[in-house]
């Protein structure tokens, strides 16, 4: 990093030009400090999360891309606790809310309660002020009860009897849920999903991580609640600003703008991606350049964030469906026929 030689054709820059040579030298220093910190994070939650490091930097590449992470999969896997590991490792307030088919909407953003001494009413905070958010089995609560999240999501705030209350700086949900084909589950509707930055899945650990497992069970390991913080949130808030600076060349924003009419196109899709998909694609990819030491995006760095950011929010046609396609394989033909650039950007 940092050698200019090594820089692809379409992000190049001229070092005739002082003030782009001290602003890439920033920028390069930044991007180091950003890796750095990255590394830490992820090596404090591999203590909880064992054979995991590629599920383990999608999600904290979600969390510095500004964005909300559902986490999917059967029980027992470790969706919970990779969520928690992961608020455990930053200096932050973190609330947990168990989704149930009562909860109500008022449980998670407050509700106004009179107070007789002043004959005024007080808003009393829900589970969603803090700075990061666990929704634990979020497709157990009712339609309405998911539909509160919306607001929090998206624009970062509360509305409640007409007075707006901002939430607190950095703000992430974390929420985890089983396959919808389990009973007493509510499927997420495509608006709910599309607030989510990323949906991962953790799978099976493999034979050797699973060894490792039962062989620490019963003895002195640590677990998620007892993990000791490595970052703080104001750390966040800068990794996030740095992300949000690397550098994006024209023609790799005209590759996202491809892929989104690819599959608005595609005859297998019923919805493509939206403009809000081709912002997250872009922020995510920005962060993983970032996470490996880099103040510039490269083509990989879209398609390895491309199923986490945009599978969940691709609808397949009802005869895909019946021909037994998923998202990913849809999603796999797309990048498989939209052309990468390559070439010196403007």
């Amino acid at each position: 990093m940092g050698n200019l030689r090594a820089l692809p054709d379409e992000v190049a820059v001229d070092r005739r030009d002082p003030q782009r040579v001290a602003k890439e030298g920033l920028a390069n220093r930044a991007a180091a400090t950003f890796a750095e910190r990255f590394e830490t994070i992820v090596g404090n939650v591999e203590q909880v999360i064992q054979g995991k490091a590629d599920v383990v930097e999608l999600a904290l590449i979600c969390m510095v891309a500004h964005g909300h992470l559902l986490i999917e999969d059967v029980p027992g896997v470790g969706k919970t606790s990779l969520a928690k590991a992961l608020a455990s490792s930053i200096d932050c307030t973190w609330h947990r809310i168990q989704f149930t088919p009562d909860l109500l909407p008022s449980d998670v953003t407050g509700v106004s309660v009179w107070n007789r001494g002043t004959n005024t009413f007080e808003f009393r905070q829900g589970g969603i002020f803090a700075n990061i958010v666990l929704g634990d089995e979020i497709n157990r609560a009712s339609p309405k009860t998911q539909s509160a999240l919306l607001e929090a999501m998206e624009e970062r705030q509360v509305t409640n009897d007409a007075t707006t209350y901002r939430l607190d700086a950095p703000f992430m949900v974390i929420a985890t849920q089983n396959p919808v084909e389990h009973e007493g589950t509510y499927p997420l509707p495509e608006s709910q999903l599309d607030r989510f930055l990323m949906r991962i899945r953790m799978g099976y650990p493999d034979r050797d991580a699973e060894l490792t497992m039962l062989e620490l069970h019963g003895a002195e390991k640590i677990d998620a609640d007892e993990l000791d913080p490595v970052a703080t949130a104001g750390d966040i808030e800068e990794m996030i600003a740095i992300a949000q600076a690397i550098h994006v060349a024209p023609s790799l924003r005209g590759y996202v703008i491809d892929l989104a009419a690819a599959t608005r196109r595609h005859p297998q899709l019923a919805l493509g991606m939206s403009p809000r998909a081709a912002l997250a694609v872009q922020r995510a990819a920005r962060a993983r350049a970032a996470a490996t030491g880099r103040e510039y995006v490269i083509p990989d760095d879209f398609k390895a964030v491309a199923g986490p950011v945009l599978e969940h929010r691709l609808v397949l046609t009802p005869e895909a469906q019946l021909q037994g396609l998923g998202q990913h394989e849809v999603l796999a033909d797309v990048l498989s026929t939209v052309p990468v650039p390559s070439g010196r950007a403007s």
